[in-house]
């Protein structure tokens, strides 16, 4: 066996530990993705990894080869069916286009959309190389879909986006599906959605993380690019305005425990979502190689992350010590008030159940009045979220 082919069983037995259906698993197996990243090595290329491919003018991440795990869960969330017709939101490498491919076999269709014209030339010889020319690759803004290949059974985006597309609703057919790294007030989740009636409601929500999309349809999400050498940046959930965090980074600290472990998984799920919709200053930080964050409580996709509160040139971050035990760190002349602030959010979410993203319901709503209750209202549709009460 070649030596990318063992890699590859390596890499297909990490996405089957997620609980991923046989018929996903098959299409890793199936498809290389060393054919859509050429020029990386092998090792690199199969592990579980999300590899940057792009970069704008400022160094910021704008296109990615992401994560196989992710890309197996949310394939699983759109459950593709043989024969089926599917429009994909970010084509990036061409790699979960072929993906889609394979699932939908020769009596279906794919049609990926991507904003950029060298990514969608790449994919075109990538998906070529790997035996898909069948796929349609489009240049155009994804948030307007792509009409003239409609109605799908199953719409994907495979990039961050922080409403849902009226047109992709529309290009859908009547028992259709849509999947997409949904924002929640700054974090993200894989929600894949289906008709009730006169709105929208998910069937299955998860964690994830992708790149924002870009152009008309693009959020008030912003992340800053604060260190190239480490790829230090900080993830805000709308436009405003920060201080000079490196020089706070820098300067001295506060430390303060919170009394309370938790798991890096209730961290990023849970502790993360809570500050998303209970703390308008939230912020995530993200580093590549080790250097600013002293004791990163998450690390997803070859990244270490933190989330915590900033306030002007003042910031604060949680922070596991041993035996899962969180502290909160502080940075900046109001260290001592934010990282109170921060604390108080952690008792706060303790109290409420420690609830996560397991059993949250998400509904969208275009024209038809939502409930009351917990509500995000976007630019075309109003979320309503709650949670199961087992």
């Amino acid at each position: 066996m070649a030596g990318w082919q063992v890699l590859r069983e390596e890499l297909v037995t990490q996405v089957r530990a997620h609980g991923i259906s046989g018929g996903v698993t098959e299409a890793f197996r199936a498809v290389p993705r060393h054919v859509f990243l050429p020029d990386l090595p092998l090792e690199t290329v199969y592990r579980d990894d999300a590899i940057v491919t792009k970069r704008d003018a400022d160094g910021r991440p704008i296109s990615s080869s992401s994560q196989p795990a992710i890309m197996a869960l949310m394939l699983d969330q759109l459950g593709v069916e043989p024969g089926q017709r599917v429009l994909e939101i970010g084509t990036g490498t061409g790699y979960n286009a072929a993906l889609l491919a394979h699932l939908v076999g020769p009596g279906g269709q794919v049609v990926s959309v991507d904003i950029d014209a060298d990514l969608v030339q790449h994919a075109r010889e990538h998906l070529i190389d790997a035996g898909h020319p069948e796929v349609t690759v489009v240049c155009g803004d994804g948030a307007e879909g792509f009409a003239p290949a409609a109605p799908y059974d199953r719409v994907i985006a495979t990039v961050g986006v922080w409403d849902l597309s009226p047109a992709w609703l529309d290009q859908l057919g009547p028992e259709g599906r849509v999947v997409a790294p949904l924002d929640v007030r700054g974090v993200q989740r894989s929600v894949s959605m289906e008709r009730a009636g006169e709105h929208w409601t998910s069937r299955s929500v998860v964690p994830c993380g992708f790149m924002r999309m870009r152009g008309p349809f693009a959020g008030p999400e912003t992340t800053l690019m604060l260190d190239r050498s480490s790829d230090l940046a900080i993830s805000l959930p709308g436009a405003g305005e920060i201080g000079d965090v490196l020089a706070a980074l820098e300067g001295p600290a506060v430390e303060m425990p919170t009394g309370m472990s938790a798991t890096r998984a209730q961290l990023h799920d849970g502790l993360s979502l809570w500050l998303a919709m209970h703390e308008p200053r939230w912020c995530m930080m993200s580093e590549a190689q080790p250097r600013w964050l002293a004791s990163p409580p998450l690390d997803l996709s070859g990244f270490t992350m933190a989330a915590g509160i900033i306030d002007g040139d003042s910031l604060c971050l949680l922070e596991p010590e041993a035996d899962d035990m969180l502290i909160v760190r502080g940075y900046g002349p109001g260290r001592t008030r934010l990282a109170t602030d921060l604390v108080d959010h952690v008792s706060a979410w303790d109290g409420a159940g420690r609830p996560m993203t397991a059993g949250l319901r998400i509904d969208a709503y275009l024209e038809t009045a939502p409930p009351e209750g917990l509500l995000i209202r976007k630019r075309h549709t109003t979320l309503a979220l709650s949670w199961n009460a087992d």
